[in-house]
């Protein structure tokens, strides 16, 4: 059966994020990587993306613990740095996704802080899926059962009728093991083979 319903991720398969030659820890004095391992440390990511704080709390509080580790470096403007770019849009993917548009519904389901909506915008990303579902305004993210749940109430179809797509393996065989047809994105080419499979494009 045709699905009724593609389900995507955003990070990692609509949006990528370039390595840049430099990094803004090196020039702010602070040690290479240092802002992603504290900002992506699972408790404190966790809250972020799960609405507990806000995208300016959790930026707020990655630069406070660098400032307490690192007080001769400017962790303000490493973080300010850091923070200014909303990654570039994978053409061939979003193209992909418009062609899927003309044979079913397609929803933006991504683990993302309060921060998506100004994200979505500058990308001008926001008017190609028919609904997003944002862990950080829902309370749960993926993997976990429950906002996989929530985003099919909302559009109103059965796990048999969706299909998903995420570059994270664990969120793959989390919707699966739900009953939702899943891929696990590891480039543009394999996906337009699936979505041929399902009829899709």
């Amino acid at each position: 059966m045709t699905p009724r319903l593609l389900l995507t991720d955003l990070d990692g398969v609509v949006r990528q994020w370039p390595q840049g030659d430099s990094s803004p820890e090196e020039s702010h004095g602070l040690p290479a990587g240092i802002i992603a391992r504290t900002a992506f440390a699972p408790d404190l990511l966790h809250q972020a993306i799960t609405g507990v704080i806000s995208d300016e709390a959790w930026r707020e509080e990655v630069r406070r613990q660098l400032q307490a580790l690192h007080p001769g470096a400017d962790a303000g403007a490493a973080v300010a740095a850091w923070s200014e770019p909303a990654g570039v849009v994978d053409a061939e993917v979003r193209d992909l996704l418009a062609q899927v548009r003309e044979r079913c519904r397609v929803g933006l389901i991504t683990n993302a802080t309060s921060r998506l909506p100004r994200d979505l915008a500058r990308l001008e990303l926001a008017g190609h899926f028919d609904f997003i579902v944002n862990s950080s305004e829902v309370g749960h993210a993926k993997p976990s059962p429950e906002i996989f749940a929530h985003t099919l109430e909302v559009a109103g179809v059965a796990p048999g009728e969706a299909a998903f797509i995420d570059d994270t393996l664990a969120n793959v065989q989390a919707a699966a093991a739900l009953g939702i047809r899943a891929h696990h994105f590891v480039g543009a080419a394999k996906l337009r083979d699936w979505l041929g499979v399902l009829s899709l494009v």
